[in-house]
């Protein structure tokens, strides 16, 4: 279909799809010579008045020679990209090289001429703006610089899509045409534009699937059971306040509508005269391209495809989902699925229950994602029962909406947050997830979310290695830690269970945030009350001695003492336990309905009124007093409009570990007001690094460039040339730093089979453009060269091997330290060289010893679809068998770099443990710094490992580097917005 240009083969990767403004899809892609008639057939669907905009003169027509211009392009200094749906040009954009003069030209000349046209039926949906992003990243791929366009004045439409684009611009007036010039380079505010418009255009295309004004089930059967008529009578049964269709090609032609429903039924889509927004699909999955193209075909806006039979059953399988996707988009739809279980909205003016769930939720503030049915099933079902409130009232754990996206092949969790971001209706988001498409834009979003309402996670398929089968997804590598470090990192509330999941829900989403992790706790039973305060101190809470109201408290002396304790400065959050009453007397907590109501209303009544000052969250412990529950959750009678609901859980540690995600995603959410920032430093050479690395990367006569790829001894070469090596960990003898050991383990996205292994020297070259200095190793072949290293160097001296099995194994007796004279340096040769084999073999090298520390490893590495990821642990084997290593994702600011360092468990190490003195952390920090500078401004540098980095009380030294260089992988967070291909 796709024929070559006239010099340059069709560049597939400028294909794209892209979501609109008003929440359709569109196909952008190179314009070739097989769309001439596309071509001619878009140009005569364009006004008059357009075609004058454009060409500033009336243009009736097309001429064979313009249609031959604006096909044929080279793809280098003439380019043309059209906007497509339905097979059909909606809008085109090209550019032309020039110079100085506006005459064509070639490269060098850095400006070209650029100019639209959009179709009428089209303008005003955003296409202008998404066909500017991708014709600028063309450009800057192509070595254009910036863009000149000329545009009358009247053309008001035009002139906002360049002002408003956020490009660095220039404008003038001459001979009644407007001038814009504007530079390509990617500005914040242009950042800051392209990714706004991403925001309104995912949201609004995930608001027309969840509010639509009607719904067509298609393959409803006409007996009852069946999927597609359970999925009918559920929308029925939710009382959904649009129009419902019921679409089976089996009716017979006379049947008008399907009883007992009474809902009208077609033979097809085609026989509904009015709109249709929403297509559920429930035929078998070879049927589903025919119902596609009718859908597309009516105008429908999206699909819930809850038909298998897809990437979750083979290959075959996963063909017919990329078909499906395709297909869908090329009609301007979105899909959810397929497998998927559906969605509902429990707006009022919506009700929409478009699903396998035999009931609408109840209204809430909890918006649900789950990319697994049965697992959506669970946490429905879980949140009814804990109490979803009154129909007339939100409920403590009600739903705003829900998504069951099954295969995710379109809609995925990234467009939820989207949705959710500035959805009114929903206060915290809750994600069930077992595949990450794209990590790098979901932490961007949740990060932006949480800023402003708690995201809450649970990660399915953690230890397998890959994803779902029916999930088509980019690969990766980051270990199940790493991810848990970055969600952490974006403000991302990460649990391990669906239960947790629903307990942090449901307390957020009723409860005020805390204020710090002091915590008071009151009740009638004393050993509860110890039970909930070491589950404070598990969860890295304080709490305050419980305090014990006897099992003969009222509710009277519930409420007393929860109000005191709201009212004390001294705590931050409250949590009240409660046992069933035990002996005679008046009646207690667990001793009937009315009772239990009763203390639900005292704990109410008092969280109402807790007095001036910040709010604090209260939660309820109870063991065995149902009816408590229920009544503090408001389903055992409506109480009074603005009444304060109050979570209650069955065992204290999971109220407390709500209560803690709660407090430390307080605490995130306070740091992030305040952004951190990216510090600079005078002795940074981005410039010469980029030199460096340009001649690095550079092939001569098909091998690798002077000093890369070598073998340096430094146990990633192959150890023959008796390089300088790595110099890999010094230590000082005083059994606290200096070992050489380190976790051995690979940095995320450390493929050793990519790009090209750097020298020490290279290594060492490049690191010092960045300030980061590492301390000299000589090699010691023999001996004597042994002795000349050290007199070089100062003694006293290091003596180690760098061969690959012996690097970091100081385990093996393989490293000498302290060596203060000829005779120990020859004395420990001879011993290394007697135990561990001959001196070519062990790659020896000579270092002056570092000063006393604490041994650290730092690296950095990109991963294709995380991006650049930072971590740092301790070294040595400990650290490695606890995994306990720290990651954030580039560039870290001052405070990420800060909070790496002290999230390890075993940071006490650098602070003065047992007694001993703290080490240079501020060194430490800059040195993270300096690091996630160098991967984030040479992205070319896809690897660097710093091991040890001997951290003493003053100053540290990186007695060990190794660098691997590669072409990058394209940032897909930084290019013009676009949907995932499959």
């Amino acid at each position: 279909m796709r024929s070559p240009s006239d010099h340059h083969a069709y560049p597939t990767h400028w294909e794209a799809d892209v979501v609109l403004r008003d929440g359709g899809t569109a196909q952008i892609r190179p314009i070739t010579p097989d769309d001439a008639q596309r071509l001619v057939s878009f140009y005569e669907r364009v006004s008059d008045e357009s075609k004058y905009y454009r060409f500033f003169a009336p243009y009736p027509r097309l001429s064979d020679r313009d249609v031959h211009r604006f096909t044929h392009h080279d793809y280098v200094d003439r380019v043309g990209l059209a906007a497509i749906v339905g097979d059909e040009f909606i809008a085109t954009v090209r550019y032309d090289r020039i110079d100085g003069r506006g005459m064509p030209a070639a490269a060098p000349a850095d400006e070209a001429e650029v100019a639209f046209l959009v179709q009428d039926a089209h303008q005003g949906r955003g296409v202008a703006s998404a066909l500017l992003e991708h014709i600028a990243a063309v450009a800057r791929e192509r070595d254009i610089r910036r863009f000149a366009a000329e545009v009358l004045p009247a053309n008001t439409k035009m002139i906002k899509v360049f002002t408003d684009a956020g490009y660095t611009q220039k404008r003038s007036f001459e001979d009644g045409v407007v001038r814009l010039e504007f530079d390509l380079e990617p500005t914040d505010r242009s950042l800051a534009v392209m990714r706004a418009r991403e925001q309104r255009a995912e949201a609004r295309s995930v608001q027309r699937l969840l509010a639509p004004g009607s719904v067509a089930v298609i393959g409803t059967s006409r007996t009852p059971g069946g999927v597609g008529r359970t999925v009918l009578r559920n929308l029925l049964d939710g009382g959904f306040t649009g129009h419902v269709h019921a679409v089976n090609h089996a009716f017979p032609d006379d049947m008008a509508h399907l009883e007992p429903e009474g809902v009208p039924a077609h033979r097809s889509l085609r026989a509904i005269e009015e709109p249709v927004d929403l297509a559920v699909v429930a035929v078998p999955a070879e049927r589903v391209p025919a119902v596609v193209a009718e859908c597309g075909e009516h105008g429908v806006q999206g699909l819930v495809v809850l038909s298998a039979g897809y990437a979750e059953s083979g290959s075959e399988g996963r063909d017919r989902q990329r078909d499906l996707v395709r297909q869908a988009r090329s009609y301007g739809m979105r899909v959810i699925g397929p497998n998927a279980f559906g969605v509902s909205n429990t707006a009022e003016g919506v009700r929409l229950n478009a699903s396998l769930s035999p009931q609408l939720p109840n209204p809430g503030r909890l918006g649900l994602f789950t990319q697994s049915g049965a697992i959506g099933i669970a946490l429905l079902s879980g949140l009814h029962r804990r109490g979803a409130g009154l129909a007339s009232l939100a409920g403590i754990a009600g739903i705003s909406t829900f998504v069951s996206a099954g295969n995710r092949a379109d809609v995925s969790g990234n467009d939820l947050l989207q949705y959710w971001y500035d959805d009114p209706r929903t206060d915290v988001v809750l994600m069930y997830l077992e595949s990450i498409g794209n990590p790098r834009k979901f932490t961007r979003l949740a990060r932006r979310t949480a800023a402003v309402k708690p995201v809450v996670v649970v990660k399915g398929a953690r230890h397998t290695g890959s994803a779902p089968t029916g999930h088509a997804v980019p690969t990766t590598q980051i270990p199940d830690a790493t991810v848990s470090d970055l969600l952490r990192q974006a403000g991302v509330i990460r649990v391990d269970t669906v239960t947790e999941l629903a307990d942090t829900g449901v307390l957020l989403a009723s409860q005020p945030l805390p204020a710090g992790p002091r915590v008071a706790i009151l009740g009638n039973s004393e050993s509860l009350g110890l039970i909930t305060y070491d589950a404070c101190l598990t969860e890295g809470l304080r709490p305050l001695p419980p305090r014990d109201l006897t099992t003969a408290a009222a509710p009277d002396d519930f409420r007393r003492a929860l109000a005191e304790a709201l009212t004390d400065d001294a705590c931050d959050a409250v949590v009240v336990t409660a046992i069933p009453w035990v002996g005679d007397g008046n009646a207690g907590p667990g001793d009937g309905d009315g009772s239990a109501k009763a203390l639900a209303t005292a704990v109410r009544e008092a969280a109402q009124a807790s007095g001036p000052g910040p709010a604090k969250p209260v939660a309820v412990v109870h063991l065995e007093i149902q009816e408590l529950a229920e009544a503090l959750a408001g389903t055992g009678g409506e109480p009074a409009p603005g009444t304060r609901r109050i979570p209650a859980y069955p065992a204290a540690e999971r109220a407390v570990r709500a209560l803690a995600e709660a407090v430390r995603y307080a605490h995130w959410r306070q740091e992030a007001a305040e952004p951190g920032r990216v510090p600079e430093y005078d002795d940074i050479d981005e410039a010469g690094a980029a030199a460096d690395i340009q001649v690095l990367l550079a092939p001569a006569d098909g091998t690798p460039a002077d000093g890369a790829g070598r073998g340096t001894g430094d146990g990633k070469g192959d150890g023959t040339d008796g390089g300088t090596g790595e110099a890999t960990g010094v230590r000082t003898g005083d059994g606290k730093g200096g070992g050489t050991g380190e976790a051995t383990g690979s940095v995320p996205g450390d493929d050793a089979g990519l790009g090209v292994e750097l020298s020490a020297a290279d290594t060492q070259r490049l690191l010092a453009r960045y300030g980061v200095s590492v301390l000299p190793a000589l090699p010691a072949p023999d001996p004597d060269a042994a002795v000349r290293a050290a007199e070089r160097l100062g003694f006293p001296v290091a003596l180690k091997p760098t061969a690959a099995h012996l690097r970091h194994r100081a385990d093996l007796g393989g490293v000498r330290l302290e060596l203060g004279s000829e005779t120990e340096l020859r004395r420990a040769y001879a011993e290394l060289t007697d135990y561990l084999g001959r001196p070519e073999e062990l790659g020896l090298v000579v270092q002056r010893m570092a000063p006393r520390g604490v041994d650290t490893v730092v690296r950095a590495a990109i991963d294709p679809a995380a991006g650049a990821v930072l971590s740092f642990g301790l070294a040595g084997a400990p650290s490695e068998l606890l995994g306990d290593t720290a990651h954030g994702l580039v560039p870290v600011t001052g405070r990420d770099a800060a909070e790496l360092i002290r999230s390890i468990r075993t940071a006490p190490l650098l602070f003065g443990w047992r007694g001993s003195k703290p080490v240079d952390t501020a060194a430490l920090e800059e040195l993270l710094l300096r690091v996630s500078r160098l991967v984030d401004d040479q992205p070319e540098m896809v690897a660097v490992d710093l091991e040890p980095v001997v951290v003493a009380q003053q100053g540290l030294s990186v007695l060990g580097a190794s660098a691997r260089l590669a072409p990058p992988p394209p940032r897909t967070d930084l290019g013009p917005r676009h949907m995932p291909a499959y």
